[in-house]
């Protein structure tokens, strides 16, 4: 004979780990924002590429265009720049850039 569990979680139980297993995915699918002490520190160990260099490159890709945003962050352990460019063609544009090589991964038009 088999034995029946002892515990069955409730309807409630099972929303609630639902729920907390969605925050817990959508949290690092996001990525994690790196502030201007840790980007200092990353740099320092020679871990990602200036910043300098990153929209001289853009600038490059883009001539005359104009800087609205940059970020930079943390997404499934790779760090990115993300540089939000107004272009001479009035299109806003997103790039994101790898901050350790400085390779284009992304560069779409924003909507």
């Amino acid at each position: 004979m088999q034995s029946t569990p002892k515990y069955f979680p409730t309807a409630r139980t099972m929303i609630r780990l639902l729920l907390a297993t969605c925050l817990l995915l959508t949290n690092t699918a996001l990525g994690r924002d790196i502030g201007p002490g840790e980007a200092l520190e990353l740099r320092k160990k020679s871990a990602l590429i200036p910043l300098e260099h990153i929209l001289a490159a853009v600038s490059k890709r883009y001539p005359e265009s104009r800087l609205l945003e940059v970020e930079l962050e943390e997404e499934h352990g790779l760090f990115l720049y993300e540089v939000e460019i107004l272009t001479n063609r009035q299109q806003v544009r997103e790039l994101e850039i790898d901050a350790g090589t400085g390779s284009i991964i992304k560069d779409e038009l924003e909507d």
